[in-house]
């Protein structure tokens, strides 16, 4: 966990681009928001290793949404239900679950198509977001961030040596 979290700040402090680490960070929170062994989650971990992103931003952001789904579950459970029960859609959700494709999608499982739906929600919004954040630390934070005295202590630590060494 260290050398995830020393590769994640030296991706923060380079010269690479905030829109890589951003969209890693998005994608995890689909992943997360969803049952982990899902098709769409394959399709989603294939995007992410053939798309230049930050494979760190994407782990570390997998273990900050995995621990706040967990809040968000129960919504995500009541809103796949509302979303397959409702009669609207009733003929949409038995036309597709008769395609093997998509019978291999689970979403008929309210966990997954709710996660799936506030996934798809909040990618915008995430990438957004940690593409500001990432920028304003590189501007604003990131030389005051080294001068602490934290830092400085952290700094002769083993995670240090872990974070040089990358």
């Amino acid at each position: 966990m260290l050398s995830l979290l020393a590769n994640l700040l030296k991706a923060l402090n380079s010269e690479s681009a905030p829109g890589q680490i951003s969209l890693a960070i998005a994608f995890s929170a689909i992943v997360a928001f969803t049952p982990f062994l899902s098709l769409h989650n394959i399709l989603i971990l294939l995007i992410v290793l053939v798309v230049r992103t930050n494979l760190s931003g994407f782990l570390v952001g997998y273990v900050l949404f995995s621990m706040l789904a967990f809040f968000i579950d129960p919504l995500s459970i009541r809103l796949g239900e509302s979303l397959l029960a409702n009669p609207g859609l009733m003929d949409t959700w038995v036309a597709l679950y008769q395609s093997e494709w998509w019978r291999m999608t689970a979403f008929n499982h309210t966990l997954t198509l709710g996660g799936f739906v506030i996934g798809v929600a909040a990618f915008a919004p995430v990438y957004l977001l940690s593409n500001v954040l990432i920028r304003q630390y590189r501007q604003r934070f990131m030389e005051w961030f080294m001068k602490l005295k934290v830092v400085q202590a952290l700094q002769a630590t083993k995670f240090y040596v872990i974070y040089q060494s990358l």
